[in-house]
Formats: structure tokens, sequence, C-alpha cells
């Protein structure tokens, strides 16, 4: 079987206007994933979201490899979900996405204040009660994603490369965002919505998830690995 790897982009910019940015932090972290599979072989392929964020995890993660130029496709059917609809279906004053973070930013506990907001908002959306309220409704997003993951299975199915060096692979990487990873969990493993919100919140900045996969069958290998990250130290693990 070839294995598929899930990453989660490094930490992007939380709490601010523009979120879809790489902190010093999140670049560093995917420099030590790249700096890591140097142990590994290479894979044949890379897919990622079209995000800033994904790219700039890609890039960096380049920058720790320094292997061989890896070929890559950028598929926007594994970006996150648009969290700035997701809060304004909540609460309208989230429309005003950069004025609203600038009067969260001025409270004491703004971190708290915005992740409380933001588990509201993200209820609200899984719920399914106002599935016509959002451009891209929970169902939609799942669909997408599931989609994505069966197109890159369907076009590796469909290529028959034979390997030239042991240091080649058949797997490949996607470089994506917590949501992805967690609703491709849910469909693999039947997971209920409310279990798949508890695995949002678990996800590390640049963990891996292994897929095991066949033409017909797809299994987890293993989960949120970023071990990578504690290796470094503590202080490099990172939610958001």
């Amino acid at each position: 079987m070839s294995a598929i790897y899930l990453i989660r982009h490094g930490q992007a910019s939380f709490g601010k206007a523009d979120y879809d940015q790489l902190s010093k932090k999140g670049a560093m972290q995917s420099q030590l994933l790249g700096k890591c599979w140097q142990s590994l072989p290479a894979p044949e392929h890379i897919f990622s979201g079209d995000l800033l964020r994904h790219e700039q995890t890609l890039e960096n993660f380049l920058l720790g490899y320094q292997g061989n130029k890896l070929a890559r496709t950028l598929h926007s059917g594994f970006n996150e979900f648009n969290h700035v609809e997701v809060l304004t279906g909540y609460d309208a004053q989230w429309k005003n996405f950069a004025d609203k973070v600038a009067k969260t930013n001025q409270l004491a506990n703004a971190n708290q204040v915005f992740q409380a907001e933001f588990s509201l908002a993200i209820k609200r959306w899984v719920g399914g009660a106002y599935d016509s309220d959002y451009i891209e409704s929970w169902p939609q997003f799942k669909k997408r994603c599931i989609t994505a993951l069966q197109d890159v299975i369907n076009q590796k199915s469909m290529s028959k490369k034979t390997l030239t060096n042991a240091k080649q692979s058949n797997d490949i990487c996607i470089f994506t965002s917590g949501g992805t990873i967690s609703v491709l969990v849910q469909h693999i493993l039947g997971l209920s919505d409310q279990n798949t919100l508890a695995i949002i919140q678990q996800l590390r900045n640049t963990g891996v998830t292994k897929l095991l996969f066949s033409k017909k069958n797809v299994s987890i290998d293993y989960f949120n690995n970023y071990s990578h990250l504690t290796q470094a130290g503590a202080d490099w693990v990172t939610f958001r």
C-alpha cells in the first residue's frame, strides 16, 4: 500500500487581522519537519491547499528538507473552511473582521474571548439548522475535502511510475489545515460531528497524519504526530 501524509500548516497569525500568514515560529516548525523528513524516502508528489499558510509551510518544509526538487500541485480542495464566514454567521460584527479583532485584542483575556466566540461559531455552523446562512455549509465543506482526497487517490491509482532508487517512494504529502484533516479522519473512521470537533481541538501545527491506501481502501496508520517538535523542545508545540 502507498501512504498519504496529511500535514497541518505551521503556526499562523492567530488573533491577527490577517490569519493567513505563518508566524516566525510557524516557519521554523515547518523547517524542523523538513529536517526530520531527511531520514525518510522522498515522496513521489506533493499537494498543497492554495492558502498562503499552506504554501509558506511547504516552502519552509523544503528549506529544511534540502533534497531534490519535488513535483507539487496546488489543490484548493484541501483549503480550510472560511473562518470569517463562520464567525460572521454567529455574530454579524465579525463581518468587519479587522475591526473586531482589534477590539478583542484590547481585552486582557483576548485569546480566551476569541476562542470562546470561535467555538460557539463552529457549533452553529456544524449544527445543521442554519446551513442556508453559509456560502459553504458544513456538509459542503466535508464533501469538498473528501472529494479532494479521492481525487488524489484516483490520480495515484492511474499512475504507474516505476521507482528508480531506494530514496524514492510512492508516497504523497498533502499540506493542508486542521479542519480538513479532521473531516478526512471522520470520513475514514465514521466519527460523529461532535467527535470531529474534538479532533480539531487536538491537532498541533505541522502535525502529521499518515493514511495508507489502495484503490479501494483507506486506513489511518497514525494521527497527529509532532515528534519533530517535541525533539526540539516543548515550546515548539502549538495548537494555533
